[in-house]
């Protein structure tokens, strides 16, 4: 046989190898699109094909480094640039998005990462791993550690997430085999040295693979399985584990405010850890968000929304009510946790300012009641500021007397329905509200519904509606079971079929009063607001007054204070309770001595020293130590250089010589792949070397290694030109 034919013969045997690599590689992404946003892994399957491609043939980094990258930012490109390709716009808008994401990463803000820098991470992850499994499939032919690996990763996930691995499991199963089998049958002819002169001959063991492959997969398929013996650890793990959740549903979440509600339903797991404290002088909702469109699954929000920059001390259109509403001026001081997963302002109906922030200004969305902290053109997230709000507080003559003529724009944008929606809901919406003549009779009516129907609120085994069902629907004909979500949907869904704007707010409850504390004479609450806090309710629109929230959900309490209209004696309390609180005055126009005052008591109150400082420096401690260990395995060779060069500089003998001959042989073969064989001599080696280099001081090297070696010649060596060759060889590995 031609050594050209046995190198093709090699590069056959390792091409499937490789190919099989690649193909365990696609399980790894293929649950990216059920368990995370990406919609779609098709380029990226393309790309990590392509980097594959790359290092399967061996092109020079030279060559094979710029085309990926320029594969990399076209990918990017199609995604997320509208510049022209390659232009300076497109390296501006690139820049702009980089520095931003680094900021974030600086500031441990993870969550606030751009999708653009996202994907170019795992673009960079997927060229990383292409030249990785190379290495470790091809080079090393370390493969079964992979392959476990890879059967580990597909079980965690069809255990603890919404993906089905059985069909994945026996790919990989199959996969697994043909790799394991042909690598084994590649070692075991290079360490028996054999040469397959026949081409016959070099095929025929694929066939005994094969049918061990096959025998295999149907046994395993066909043996009986015994039934699980153990109880499913999924609860107990998800209870106690950290973090916030609030995904879109199908796998059993941890409660918690999150951004994605495109699909709810779902069981949630309890998760009672603390997500901000709050000094207030009594229990109301916290407000975030709202959103607009119900799809029949879920919510998402309107793109008509944007955001404007307001300062700190004017947010009083967040939620407009007219002069008609009586209020009440009073104040709360909030605390963020540093593990709180989210930047949004959580605020008390009726804000009007935040003071003693670090935040420059705010971004307000008008649709959607978001506000972000702004600093320095970049989004933060607040740790303590205080909050000045006017509490409403509705009548019920005036409510009962609203008007039914909603403004335009109210009603086009908050009684959309979808077309899917089963007629059954519109009529029970009928049905519920019948001889109900003004807007709120009708609201509590819908509201007071569930609580007289035979509903149940419960957060374990609640199910996910299948495409063709609607989740209103099916929470209101089927289960009956739910939680706040399905309460507060349906709610909405069923005032809307009625032609009464309303809309889908988030956010989280009052907590927990965990004591009391003292500022200037008075009592005010502290709160604990926790994870199992998250909440969504309705808020309906009654005009000439504006967006008042409601509570459907069995065992919460409605937020808004109500009282009932008497005689105009009355006048002068009304305009006395509108009047501002004067003894918060002073704790307003002070606010960083209040929040000392008021969290640094023993009661359990949040300090700045002990609560955000700590994270953040084990944060950087850690990133500062996998950065430090990662630059040491990288150039480790080079810091062995230098001490050896140290060794044999400072004493010249034979021990520290031979240490850095050593390390020279080591070093051609890691860097260089130029390994010397248990049968070849130093001598024939050093020629090898040499012809690399296309020199001689691998060979006059060596030689007076032999005569320190053998001779023991130690007052004879020229030391410098020892030196010299060495220092000049290991210099050329290394570059």
């Amino acid at each position: 046989m031609t050594n050209t034919s046995q190198d093709n013969r090699q590069m056959f045997f390792r091409g499937i190898v490789y190919l099989c690599g690649f193909l365990l590689f696609w399980e790894w992404l293929r649950p990216l699109e059920e368990v995370t946003d990406t919609s779609d892994i098709s380029i990226f399957v393309i790309y990590a094909a392509f980097c594959f491609f790359l290092s399967y043939i061996q092109l020079p980094w030279y060559f094979s480094s710029p085309l990926k990258l320029v594969g990399l930012a076209f990918i990017l490109d199609g995604l997320y640039m509208p510049q022209r390709f390659l232009s300076k716009e497109w390296f501006g808008f690139f820049y702009e998005h980089i520095q931003y994401n680094v900021n974030v990463i600086m500031d441990f803000q993870w969550w606030e990462m751009t999708p653009l820098f996202r994907s170019l991470l795992f673009l960079l992850l997927l060229w990383l791993m292409s030249y990785l499994l190379y290495y470790w499939f091809v080079v090393a032919k370390r493969i079964s550690f992979f392959v476990i690996l890879t059967i580990i990763y597909l079980t965690v996930l069809d255990t603890f997430t919404v993906y089905e691995a059985k069909v994945p499991i026996i790919r990989t199963f199959l996969i697994s085999l043909t790799i394991m089998g042909v690598s084994s049958f590649v070692k075991e002819m290079e360490k028996e040295s054999i040469n397959l002169r026949e081409r016959k001959a070099s095929y025929i063991w694929v066939i005994p693979l094969i049918l061990v492959v096959l025998a295999s997969s149907i046994v395993g398929y066909a043996a009986p399985k015994q039934v699980s013996q153990w109880p499913d650890p999924v609860p107990f793990i998800k209870s106690t584990a950290t973090g916030f959740g609030g995904g879109s549903g199908g796998s059993v979440q941890k409660v918690g405010y999150g951004t994605n509600d495109e699909r709810l339903g779902g069981s949630f797991v309890q998760d009672d850890s603390l997500v901000f404290q709050a000094i207030a002088k009594d229990d109301h909702y916290w407000r975030i968000e709202t959103k607009e469109i119900y799809t029949g699954k879920g919510w998402v929000r309107d793109d008509k929304g944007f955001f404007q920059e307001v300062p700190s001390q004017n947010l009083v259109n967040v939620l407009p009510y007219s002069d008609e509403v009586k209020t009440e001026k009073k104040n709360a001081i909030v605390a963020m946790e540093d593990r709180a997963s989210f930047s949004k302002l959580v605020y008390p109906y009726g804000i009007q300012k935040v003071l003693g922030s670090r935040a420059e200004s705010f971004e307000l969305n008008r649709t959607t009641g978001e506000i972000l902290p702004q600093r320095n053109g970049e989004t933060i997230k607040l740790d303590r500021f205080s909050l000045s709000y006017n509490q409403p507080t509705f009548s019920f003559k005036q409510l009962r007397s609203a008007s039914t003529q909603d403004p335009e724009n109210i009603e086009e944008q908050y009684t959309q329905l979808p077309e899917s929606l089963p007629d059954q809901v519109r009529q029970l919406a009928a049905t519920i509200v019948e001889g109900k003549d003004n807007r709120y009779d009708k609201a509590k009516a819908i509201e007071g519904y569930f609580s007289r129907n035979g509903f149940e609120y419960d957060t374990q085994d609640i199910p996910v509606p299948e495409e063709n069902e609607d989740y209103v629907a099916k929470f209101l004909f089927e289960t009956k079971r739910g939680y706040c979500d399905n309460y507060s949907t349906s709610m909405v869904v069923l005032l809307r079929s009625l032609g009464i704007p309303a809309r889908w707010a988030k956010g989280f409850t009052g907590g927990t009063e965990t004591q009391q504390v003292e500022y200037n004479g008075e009592m005010y609450n502290k709160f604990d607001v926790k994870s199992s806090n998250a909440h969504s309710w309705p808020e309906v629109y009654f005009p000439g007054v504006g967006w008042v929230p409601f509570e459907p959900t069995q065992g919460f309490t409605n937020p808004t204070d109500m009282y009932i209209e008497e005689t105009d004696d009355n006048e002068e309390q009304d305009q006395e309770t509108n009047l501002p609180d004067q003894s918060m005055q002073d704790p307003m126009q002070k606010p960083e001595s209040m929040q000392e005052d008021l969290f640094s008591d023993s009661g359990g109150g949040l300090s700045s020293s002990e609560t955000w400082i700590p994270a953040k420096v084990l944060l950087g401690i850690i990133a500062g130590v996998i950065l430090l260990a990662g630059l040491l395995f990288f150039y480790r060779f080079h810091i062995q250089m230098v001490y050896y060069k140290w060794r044999i500089y400072r004493n010249p003998n034979k021990e520290n010589f031979e240490a850095a001959y050593l390390f020279l042989l080591k070093s051609l073969d890691v860097k260089e792949k130029i390994a010397r064989s248990s049968q070849q001599s130093l001598r024939e080696y050093a020629r090898e070397v040499d012809s690399f280099y296309q020199s001689r001081d691998m060979g006059i090297l060596t030689h007076h290694y032999e005569r320190l070696l053998y001779r023991n010649d130690i007052q004879g060596q020229p030391w410098d030109k020892v030196r010299e060759l060495w220092e000049n060889l290991i210099k050329k590995t290394l570059s």
